[in-house]
């Protein structure tokens, strides 16, 4: 019995919450540096079907070469992916409190929990049509997606502050969000109109590459120029940090241009984009308008033995502290 209490502590702990949303995000965020890598390594089709490698192994044989490898390496990764977060959804459904916050925080760990295998399905519709390069670049915005939804967990578990400002400056950092979302869709089409195909034989979109690539810079300018109102009307680290991650990927950008997109450079461009997409979203819900409340709900603390005496099954378990001095 004492074996399993330690065994569900690891979804059940006082800290275990916090720490699965921020597991969950570095996870959608690492699968997207993995897929790409299997895009730009040319090993899309290394296991040329799905849900199978091939038509008689469900696992890669030495027959497919590297690329097989890689590609069946990331079709594992998935499975570690949705691990994470059944344990995210099990810690949340077994945090015993309930309210405003707790509800919103069940529903996005369902969400990602869902969302997940959905993902791993569009994956393997992109390898059954041949790497469709609309298909990729769904299954690149469905991720994206995922990210920002494993923000918002990590915010609600960890109780981060929701500041109250003028309604110019929540607006803003909403079209700053929306414009980033424009960036990163704009990004998958110039990708679709690429030479990164993910397979020698694949197809390209036959979009204007050129006028995309003009179309997608112009967009980071914008939303650049945004962020710097943002950072006058606020001064916030959120907006310090979108900023500074803008900067890099805007200069990453322009090098892989100038440079013919070499594979190690397209990637590191990939991590950005996530980067990216989570720091606008990071802001964008760093605010509310003035007449808004913030959740009364306040963090969860753990309960220390002392404040439970005869009740050993209630150590450990974690309350509201209504006025936030946790």
């Amino acid at each position: 019995m004492d074996g399993l209490r330690a065994l569900t502590l690891v979804v059940r702990g006082p800290r275990a919450l916090p720490r699965w949303a921020i597991a969950t995000l570095v996870a959608n965020i690492v699968i997207v540096i993995t897929g790409g890598l299997v895009r730009l390594t040319g090993s899309g089709l290394g296991c040329p079907t799905w849900p199978r490698c091939t038509d008689a192994s469900y696992v890669s044989h030495p027959e497919l070469g590297y690329h097989g490898a890689i590609e069946f390496g990331n079709r594992l990764l998935t499975f570690a992916l949705i691990a994470i977060a059944v344990c995210t959804l099990l810690s949340a459904i077994f945090t015993p409190e309930d309210g405003p916050r707790r509800r919103s925080v069940r529903r996005l760990a369902v969400g990602l929990a869902l969302g997940i295998p959905a993902q791993a399905v569009i994956g393997g519709l992109s390898v059954l049509y041949q790497l469709n390069p609309y298909v990729v670049a769904l299954h690149l915005v469905i991720s994206m997606i995922l990210i920002c939804l494993a923000v918002w967990l990590v915010r609600l578990t960890g109780h981060a502050a929701v500041k109250p400002a003028s309604r110019l400056a929540v607006w803003s950092t909403r079209t700053t969000f929306a414009t980033m979302a424009i960036v990163i869709l704009l990004g998958t089409l110039v990708t679709g109109s690429g030479p990164h195909a993910g397979d020698e034989q694949v197809a390209r979109s036959g979009l204007d590459g050129l006028l995309l690539t003009h179309l997608h810079a112009s967009m980071v300018y914008l939303t650049i120029a945004l962020t710097v109102v943002c950072l006058i009307l606020l001064r916030t680290r959120e907006v310090i940090l979108l900023l500074a991650v803008e900067i890099g990927q805007a200069a990453i950008g322009l090098t892989q241009y100038h440079l013919g997109v070499p594979i190690w450079l397209v990637a590191l461009h990939l991590l950005g984009a996530s980067l990216a997409i989570a720091a606008a979203t990071n802001l964008m819900l760093s605010v509310r308008s003035p007449g808004r409340r913030q959740p009364a709900d306040g963090p969860l603390v753990a309960v220390p033995a002392a404040a439970v005496p005869g009740d050993p099954d209630q150590v450990g378990r974690t309350v509201q502290d209504p006025h936030g001095l946790a």
